[in-house]
């Protein structure tokens, strides 16, 4: 089934391009979502009305973003848990956990726009990567320390 995108999608496509996908992916998933238009004969021939629209709303964002990215460059959250012998945390610093310290400083990050390849287990500084919108990212600081 071929369907217009809407919005970005990793691993399948941009903002205004014309995809094959499977019918239940699009039916279950992406139309009921807003992430798809059907790629109708009327669909296709609004096309290009749709991606003028959608490059207005890209650029928008984009400059949010990247306004946001400087903003975030300098950002330090820390987190302080209960640890045992090594420095191993009791639990762990999610990116849930991350998100939900960028939000009580302001920044609305989504979690699953927040790059860890796992939770944080062990007491440290470390580099989070958070991808933005459209290819823009920036890295910030998180410092995890024994709660005392």
């Amino acid at each position: 089934m071929q369907v217009i995108l809407q919005e970005d999608i990793e691993k399948l496509g941009a903002r205004g391009d014309v995809v094959n996908v499977a019918e239940g992916y699009a039916r279950n998933y992406l139309l009921p979502r807003r992430l798809a238009l059907e790629a109708s004969t009327g669909n296709l021939k609004r096309l290009e009305k749709i991606r003028t629209a959608l490059a207005k709303r890209t650029a928008t964002e984009r400059s949010g973003a990247e306004k946001q990215a400087e903003l975030l460059k300098d950002v330090t959250l820390t987190f302080s848990r209960k640890a045992g012998e090594n420095d191993q945390l009791f639990g762990s610093v999610t990116a849930g956990d991350i998100a939900e310290a960028l939000a009580a400083q302001g920044f609305e990050v989504d979690k699953r726009r927040i790059d860890i390849a796992e939770p944080i287990k062990v007491v440290g500084q470390y580099e989070v990567t958070a991808k933005l919108v459209h290819g823009v990212t920036t890295t910030f600081k998180v410092n995890v320390s024994r709660q005392g």
